[in-house]
């Protein structure tokens, strides 16, 4: 399993309900003795212009978005594979949403 690196876009199993779907790694790298997990905003082509939503279109994504509200940790057993590298003003405008969401704002 490749290291992720916060900022990458990887295709995450979700469970049966979530099923497969794009997230973007906000967490740091783990190092050995720490527990190999990964946080993450998914997502989602369901756009519902809330403001904890960053719009996203790139190469190869439909018209979509990334929504903090859906912030999440899973093992990195659970990766599937990297699908690319968010921009650096869209990552901070995702860093905003979920500090907005989470009231560190």
């Amino acid at each position: 399993m490749s290291r992720t690196q916060r900022g990458e876009i990887w295709l995450v199993d979700l469970g049966m309900v979530a099923k497969t779907r794009p997230v973007l790694i906000l967490s740091v790298a783990y190092i050995e003795q720490e527990r190999s997990l990964v946080t993450f905003i998914p997502r989602t082509t369901s756009v519902r212009g809330t403001r904890f939503e960053v719009p996203h279109t790139g190469r190869g994504f439909d018209a979509g978005a990334f929504d903090a509200q859906g912030v999440a940790t899973v093992p990195t057993v659970q990766l599937i594979r990297r699908l690319g590298v968010i921009d650096g003003p869209t990552l901070t405008q995702i860093e905003a949403a979920l500090k907005l969401w989470l009231g560190l704002a």
